[in-house]
């Protein structure tokens, strides 16, 4: 049975992430500031969170849960800053994919922090997220090439997947300390707080969002929120069952829908390259968190 919740949670949390980027991709086409779109997400998700506080069980929480709880807040609020920075300059069918690389990075972490050296499959895992990448930046202008780490998307995005990993072991760690609930919780609130922090810092007219969110955005935002919500909620409950590095791996199938949804959606091009360079992306992703170490 909890096989089967795992797979739903799994599915649930592809589906609202893929549709998030959609969603968060139109409000910054509609000229919302990257950074209001995320505090909007948070805001939304921290009015709901407060309606159902009191039901939750809040005592024995730690000083440590309170500390990874703080620094959960702060990854999250920047990495998911970072990813609607990205969306607004770049294509989702090419930022999408880059996500992989996030076992690229903690297989490098892992060998200048840990001194763990990888094995074969781990080698192999990381020539073909870079082999699968040649077909995706093939389809830019810069082409294949250090040009293409240039690119204001890319590198936003990159910052995205690198906040993100972060935060996942954060996350993991707040929901040792007290429960999924309390971690969806924790992670709305905190991240409230500094994504409004990151606002301030980027001096955002605050009210000039509002007036626009008033005149065309209001129902694209509440759904933001919702896609948003479920994203979150399905990760604290799949990284509660699961081993936060083959979750990560399983969240890498998004890469298809994203493609998928970037064709639909924003008539983006060369959709059949970027498919084959996602699908050898996910396999070495793959590769690498389920047989590289």
């Amino acid at each position: 049975m909890q096989i089967f919740l795992n797979i739903i949670a799994v599915l649930f949390r592809i589906l609202s992430n893929s549709f998030g980027n959609v969603l968060q991709k139109q409000l910054t086409n509609n000229y919302n500031r990257p950074s209001f779109v995320n505090c909007a997400n948070y805001l939304i998700l921290s009015c709901v969170c407060i309606l159902f506080a009191p039901f939750i069980h809040w005592t024995n929480l730690s000083l440590e849960f309170f500390i990874y709880g703080i620094l959960g807040g702060i990854t999250g609020a920047i990495a998911n800053c970072f990813m609607v920075m990205a969306l607004m300059k770049g294509d989702l069918s090419v930022l999408g994919p880059i996500n992989s690389y996030k076992a690229v990075i903690g297989l490098i972490a892992s060998i200048v922090i840990l001194h763990e050296i990888p094995n074969f499959c781990g080698i192999f895992g990381i020539f073909l997220i870079i082999f699968g990448s040649y077909f995706i930046f093939d389809t830019l202008e810069e082409k294949f090439s250090l040009k293409v780490f240039r690119r204001k998307d890319i590198q936003y995005r990159i910052f995205a997947l690198i906040f993100s990993a972060i935060e996942a072991v954060f996350i993991k760690k707040v929901i040792i300390l007290s429960s999924i609930s309390i971690s969806f919780v924790t992670t709305c609130i905190t991240g409230l707080m500094f994504s409004f922090l990151i606002m301030k810092i980027f001096q955002i007219n605050i009210k000039e969002e509002f007036r626009l969110i008033c005149k065309k955005s209001t129902f694209l935002y509440l759904l933001t929120a919702l896609s948003f919500g479920i994203m979150t909620y399905t990760t604290a409950y799949v990284f509660k069952h699961i081993n936060v590095g083959y979750a990560l791996a399983l969240f890498q199938l998004s890469i298809i829908l994203n493609l998928f949804l970037g064709y639909k959606i924003f008539n983006e091009k060369n959709i059949k390259k970027k498919l084959l360079g996602s699908v050898i992306i996910l396999l070495g992703s793959t590769i690498i968190i389920l047989l590289g170490n």
